[in-house]
């Protein structure tokens, strides 16, 4: 085999591990659902909803207690992303990246205000005012933006075959949850606090994967992960929390009472599930793309659907059907997508 066959080979390699952890990012991000619908409804979240909506109102008890549930959620992943790191030996390498602040930390930092208080705080809302379903169609047109920004940004190449991918994949996503979506508009009793966490919540994702791509040109993405979490935590448990618990409400006394046995198992598997979605999504964007990470990671709204059927037994219809096979065909599309136009995903 000459050298340009072996190299052809191993792009080819390349190319079938970004799409693989892609999918994987799917699978575990469809599972998180599942602890992220739960935890609204185990001590003590449902006892200071009741407390603080009692005094302040129901908007501002669900948006608070959304605040202490995202905090747990990025606390309990940062422990998850740190047995990972250890068991994978990576803690000098994170010494070095923190160290290097401008080149390459400063990038994860950035992405984690924009994934973290405004993609993942704006998802939680959108469970607590609307529903589970509705967070994760919200969330759908993520790749668009990411995909926008990530070409118009640094040169990302997405070809037309892939955009036909994401468009086939959102399009399933829209379909699978467009039906719940439509009777509850219907109904007219619209809560748009809501629907402002799943526009939050969509925003944030798509912006904080084109800015992950820019730091990940010159970081290893286990320890890009591991400090973009690192900051989020900063935000919540150093600014937000204890600022929150200054003007009045009551964040240190229920999340010391957060430690029973049910709650922390929920948690801890919210924690498990989204930590290891990230480091499959982290890992995708520098072997196919941002784009193309995001367009299979989206699948995540079929694999939801699939998860809350079998936990909760919800019965699928008909649009979810239609809209598991759009999923599904999109995914095809670009999966088929020749590997020869990926040799380079920068326009230089």
């Amino acid at each position: 085999m000459d050298l340009k066959a072996l190299k052809k080979q191993e792009h080819q390699k390349r190319v079938k591990f970004g799409y693989m952890w892609a999918l994987f990012c799917a699978v575990l991000w469809g599972m998180w659902y599942i602890p992220g619908t739960t935890v609204w409804v185990l001590n003590p979240f449902d006892e200071m909803y009741g407390e603080i909506a009692a005094g302040s109102g129901d908007g501002m008890a669900l948006v608070i207690v959304a605040v202490l549930i995202t905090a747990f959620n990025a606390l309990t992943v940062i422990l998850a992303l740190a047995v990972w790191n250890g068991v994978l030996g990576k803690f000098g390498e994170m010494k070095r990246t923190v160290k290097e602040f401008h080149p390459c930390s400063k990038w994860f930092f950035l992405a984690s205000i924009f994934g973290g208080p405004m993609a993942i705080l704006g998802s939680f809302i959108a469970m607590g005012f609307v529903g589970g379903a509705f967070a994760a169609v919200a969330a759908l047109m993520y790749p668009v933006i990411g995909s926008i920004l990530a070409q118009k940004w640094y040169g990302e190449k997405i070809s037309k075959r892939a955009y036909l991918g994401i468009a086939f994949i959102i399009a399933g996503g829209i379909t699978i949850f467009g039906g719940g979506l439509l009777s509850e508009l219907g109904s007219g009793n619209v809560v748009w606090i809501g629907y402002l966490g799943g526009l939050m919540a969509a925003a944030g994702w798509g912006i904080e994967g084109a800015i992950a791509g820019k730091g990940l040109d010159i970081a290893e993405p286990d320890v890009g992960l591991t400090l973009r979490f690192l900051g989020e935590n900063i935000i919540w448990w150093i600014l937000i929390v204890p600022a929150l618990a200054i003007a009045g409400f009551p964040m240190f006394k229920y999340a010391l009472l957060a430690f029973e046995p049910l709650t922390l198992l929920v948690l801890v598997f919210a924690g498990i599930t989204f930590g290891f979605c990230y480091v499959a999504w982290y890992k995708s964007f520098p072997l196919i793309g941002v784009g193309r990470g995001q367009g299979i990671g989206n699948l995540y709204g079929l694999f939801a659907v699939i998860f809350i059927f079998l936990f909760f037994g919800d019965v699928p219809a008909w649009t979810i059907l239609l809209g598991g096979a759009l999923c599904l065909g999109g995914s095809t599309i670009m999966f088929s997508e020749d590997t020869g136009e990926m040799e380079s995903l920068r326009g230089d």
